[in-house]
């Protein structure tokens, strides 16, 4: 299967910009590592994503969350991308009709498809929400992942919901880029009768990785990087928590440990689902 190929090969096979972009500062940066940087401060926001910059391939923003948001912000951001070579991934989960995730997208205080290479949405609208983000992201060379599971516990989104996602992920394949999911779903991009080598290839980013704890008390489930990456085909792992701590609370040289220690995790799984394939 196409995800047991290297990033760098799969990369050459992706028509989207973003994707290309990404798989490839994955293989350059050996990282295979999305950190999310949920806090509320621009102050901590800022120093969190500095810290981690030079061992990850993606950052995850939830941008609506910073109480002290000013647009200058935004360039802060950019600034460091390009410092540290990473990609943007606005976790906004787009959950409406075309017209109006248009408009999120696009306008209001964030201007979010200015800035983010990468965002995501819900598939429960059904097709015309991926239009609708389309005519915004396309032309500015966007990517979009579509919530095809979450890593909750009791999460309604699986079965015939996630098989849908996926439908609708390979009618547009130029714009839709892969999935935030827990696993690679069997038959993703494979046609009946296709050779499953030459299946279109599509990301699994999956969230609720950890190596400490298991849960946090909130709903949220942790799983090793090696489950994820080597047991589940998953392509990119997004640590939050368990790299910068508690908010407010940050020890920047602890942060920097943590994301080595994530980053090498990930990759060594990475290495070890290519050995598996003899690559």
């Amino acid at each position: 299967m196409a995800y047991l190929n290297t990033y760098a090969d799969r990369a050459k096979k992706f028509i989207n910009p973003s994707a290309k972009l990404l798989l490839e500062t994955i293989e350059r940066k050996q990282s295979n590592l999305c950190v999310s940087v949920d806090v509320t401060s621009s102050k901590e926001f800022l120093a969190i994503i500095d810290a981690v910059g030079p061992y990850v391939s993606l950052i995850k923003t939830h941008i609506d969350i910073i109480d002290d948001f000013e647009f200058s912000l935004i360039h802060r951001l950019q600034e460091l991308s390009i410092k540290h070579n990473f990609l943007i991934f606005e976790d906004r989960k787009f959950a409406d009709i075309g017209n109006t995730v248009a408009l999120q997208y696009s306008s209001g205080v964030h201007r979010i498809a200015t800035w983010a290479h990468i965002t995501n949405a819900h598939p429960v609208p059904g097709p015309s929400i991926i239009k609708g983000l389309a005519s915004v992201g396309l032309p500015l060379n966007r990517g979009l992942l579509l919530l095809a599971e979450m890593s909750t516990a009791g999460a309604l989104a699986r079965g015939p919901y996630t098989e849908d996602a996926v439908r609708m992920a390979r009618d547009a394949r130029d714009f839709v880029i892969g999935f935030i999911a827990q696993h690679r779903m069997e038959g993703v991009g494979l046609c009946e009768g296709q050779n499953p080598d030459e299946a279109e290839d599509f990301l699994i980013l999956t969230p609720g990785v950890g190596l400490d704890a298991t849960n946090d008390g909130l709903g949220q489930q942790y799983r090793t990087p090696e489950d994820a990456i080597l047991g589940s085909g998953c392509d990119v792992i997004i640590v939050g928590r368990g790299i910068y701590g508690r908010p407010g609370n940050m020890d920047i040289d602890k942060v920097q440990r943590q994301s080595e220690r994530y980053r090498e995790a990930g990759w060594n799984a990475y290495l070890q689902r290519l050995k598996s394939r003899g690559e």
